[in-house]
């Protein structure tokens, strides 16, 4: 998994924020516009007249994991934690993204545990990494492994463990229509990736509090 991690996200992009090259806010309303008559509704009627503008500042917010560096918010740990070794899990982070392929939501959940080597971050740090890369363009799988890797990078733990479950609106709401259906991924590192003991006890941490 350690290769597919790389493949999916070389250290330049992870470690820092995308290159991107905005359109103007003009360029990205008239995009909108060409899109809802390319619906078949009437861009002049008066519900759709502020819709590109309400488009283009929704996307902003919906997409501002392209400004944000993941590898930054891990940047400050804790080192005072009493000798304190074993797992930490942050499990049951909300989350919302987009499909690439065709830009509708993926609504789910992240879990993520490491294995600490000295140093803890703080937890608020962990929810956020997830929420930068869910505020991209995604596949559930590339962004199950992204977490994990920025993390073992930046924080260099003896391992750790990332588990992702979401329903995609892609299929939901188009294609095969299927409600309700979720999609469950994971990616392990280090002593995880080692020791199916320790994936056991993750997962069954993770499952043992969802169904609490």
């Amino acid at each position: 998994m350690d290769a597919v991690i790389k493949k999916i996200m070389p250290r330049s992009e992870y470690m820092e924020k995308p290159v991107t090259h905005r359109p103007s806010q003009a360029e990205a309303e008239a995009a909108v516009l060409t899109l809802l008559r390319w619906t078949g509704d009437d861009p002049d009627r008066e519900g759709l007249k502020d819709t590109p503008k309400r488009v283009a500042k929704a996307f902003l917010e919906m997409f501002n994991g392209y400004d944000m560096c993941p590898a930054e918010e891990l940047g400050r740990t804790f080192e005072e934690v009493a000798g304190y070794d074993d797992m930490v899990i942050v499990k049951d982070i909300h989350f919302h993204s987009h499909c690439e392929h065709h830009m509708v939501p993926i609504i789910g959940r992240a879990h993520v545990g490491y294995l600490p080597d000295r140093k803890v971050v703080g937890l608020s740090k962990i929810a956020r990494v997830v929420d930068i890369f869910a505020h991209r363009l995604q596949t559930q799988e590339a962004m199950t492994a992204q977490i994990a890797a920025v993390i073992q990078e930046v924080l260099n733990p003896r391992g750790v463990a990332v588990m992702i479950d979401a329903e995609h609106m892609c299929m939901a709401m188009r294609g095969i229509r299927k409600q309700g259906s979720t999609t469950l991924t994971s990616t392990f590192t280090g002593a995880f990736k080692d020791s199916p003991e320790e994936q056991v006890r993750f997962i069954t941490m993770v499952r043992n509090g969802l169904s609490a």
